[in-house]
Parts: C-alpha cells; structure tokens; sequence
C-alpha cells in the first residue's frame, strides 16, 4: 500500500496518484485527507485512490498514524509512504519495497554522490547531527533522518499503528528513534528529491532548523544518557 497524507494539495495529488499508478499499477493507494480546505479529497478519489479525511489538519504524524491504522485493518505486510507535492519519485518505489524482505524499514536517502538536492546553513548543521545520533543509535548510517519517502514492513507497522509520534516532524526523526529503541532494522537506499511545483509546505523554513536543532540535542542527550548507563552496567 501506499500512503499520501495530503494538505491541501488540489494541484499535485492527481498528477502524484498517476505516477504511482504508472509505476506500480498493482499498488493500493490511500491518501489521508488531512483537514484540507480545498478539493484535495475529490481530485485524488476521482484520480482512483481511496480516500480517508480527517475532520482538522493533525499533521503529518496523525495522518500517517491514521494510515498505519488502515494498513493494520486491511492486512497489508508494506506500507510506503509518498509526499503529496511531487517531491518524491514514484519509479523509485520498488527499492523500497524490495528493501522491506530483509529490513522493518527503509529510508529513501537525499544524500548520495549522484544528488543534486542541497541544504546549507543551520537547517543542514542539525540534519547531521540528527544523523550521527541516529546512526550511533542504529550502529548502522542514517543519512537522512527527515526523509519522508520511507516504506515499513510487517513488524514496523504494527508498531506504528500503536505507536506513531504526531508532533511535526516527529513522523520522521521520532518515529526512527522508536524503531531503533525497539529493535527493528532500518536500510537506506538513495533517491530523488524535486522541489515542490505546487502550494506550500506546512512549516517555514525557520520553524523547520528550530525544531530539527531541539530535535537534535534530544537524541544526543539520549544517546549520552544510554552510554552513562551502558558505563556503569558493565
């Protein structure tokens, strides 16, 4: 299955759901109507998804929890999860989804030697030590911890459909860090990343290095902490 939590995405849902289609013509799709005002809902049912609407804007979190939920209930062993804007590349998906027999979840990874997607300043500075955390956490690389193209497996989504953090960004960043606390294995592959065609982000840019620099001093206080204890254990 793939998921898409939409927020008034009216201009690039259809064209999003049509390459899925194209790519992957067997896949059920769902998109999570997340409290839009505009007519996101009819344009991606009448592109042949099947749509859930949420009565107000949760974020993205609460929408993907609501499709983990729904993948749950519909018995379905993958789950890959697709932003609304045409940021992502739908030809990519089989490598997330192939990834999925040999790990619980998979990260489509922006930084690679072929990508041409570029963050400076303070935003790229708490990426990468969102990173390192991670990765330290993981003892394997995460690159790119605020990927929103990702797929989970059985195991990932029955933890997530109890267990799925709703604050912004915590869909990404948060929900790794429980599935590392929880044993599961995460594997990265690299990707494409577009700039944005349509709308506008849920959050500005200084909102986003804010909570990514919070973000960041909480798993290396976590990550500190666990060795503390590791310390004296042993």
């Amino acid at each position: 299955m793939v998921a898409i939590p939409a927020w008034n995405e009216e201009g690039s849902i259809a064209d999003v759901i049509g390459r899925i289609q194209q790519h992957e013509p067997d896949v059920d799709i769902l998109v999570v109507n997340d409290g839009s005002t505009d007519a996101t809902a009819q344009v991606a049912q009448d592109a042949g998804a099947v749509v859930v609407s949420l009565p107000f804007n949760v974020g993205v979190g609460g929408a993907m929890r609501t499709a983990f939920l729904y993948a749950i209930r519909g018995g379905y062993e993958a789950l890959v999860q697709v932003d609304a804007d045409g940021q992502h590349e739908p030809a990519e998906l089989h490598a997330l989804i192939e990834g999925l027999d040999q790990y619980d979840i998979v990260v489509g990874t922006r930084f690679h030697p072929d990508s041409t997607y570029n963050v400076r300043g303070p935003r790229r500075w708490a990426m990468r030590l969102l990173s390192r955390a991670l990765s330290k956490m993981a003892k394997s690389p995460i690159s790119d911890p605020t990927s929103g193209f990702r797929s989970a497996g059985p195991r990932a989504i029955q933890l997530f459909s109890g267990n799925y953090p709703a604050e912004y960004l915590g869909d990404t960043v948060g929900s790794l860090a429980i599935a590392i606390r929880t044993g599961l294995k995460i594997d990265e592959v690299p990707v494409t990343m577009y700039f944005r065609e349509y709308g506008r982000p849920s959050k500005n840019a200084l909102w986003s290095t804010l909570y990514l620099g919070r973000a960041s001093l909480a798993l290396v206080v976590q990550l500190v902490r666990r060795t503390r204890k590791s310390d004296e254990s042993s």
